[in-house]
């Protein structure tokens, strides 16, 4: 929805840049400047593209590769939850169909599923390096200084 809202605005705002593009003289003839028009109607499609470019195509290729990333880091043991809601662990991976053997219910019922029916994997892996950088993230202050140095200045 913020995108949308955000889509919106550039367009309207460039609606409006469009609409005020050719200024009339009073005898309703066009003044000189033409040239100037065209450059400034190209700059406004350029940002209308940057921007579908940067609010829509882009955020959507990263998660498709961050699902991939997903489905190919599948390991034996890993919790799973289908798109079809089906809830599971895998007992097997099977690289040359591409697909997984996934084992449901307290019976220990075995599927066999592709592994583009993934929808998450629900087990918690432990990842050090991308933990120690959100701590040292959390630490800095606006200027990335530490807030325990700006704490003892005063």
């Amino acid at each position: 929805m913020k995108r949308f809202i955000t889509l919106s605005a550039i367009a309207a705002a460039c609606a409006l840049a469009l609409s005020s593009c050719a200024p009339a003289s009073a005898n309703g003839q066009q003044q000189g400047g033409g040239m100037n028009n065209m450059w400034l109607i190209l700059l406004l499609y350029a940002a209308i593209f940057a921007a579908i470019y940067f609010f829509m195509i882009r955020p959507n290729s990263k998660r498709k590769k961050q699902e991939k990333a997903m489905r190919d880091n599948l390991e034996i043991g890993d919790e799973i939850t289908t798109i079809g809601g089906i809830v599971g662990r895998v007992v097997s991976i099977k690289e040359d169909t591409d697909s997984f053997v996934l084992e449901t219910g307290a019976d220990r019922t075995k599927m066999q599923l592709k592994r583009w029916a993934i929808s998450t994997v629900d087990t918690v892996k432990d990842e050090p390096e991308k933990a120690s950088a959100a701590t040292e993230t959390k630490s800095k202050g606006f200027f990335g200084r530490k807030k325990d140095s700006d704490e003892e200045n005063q």
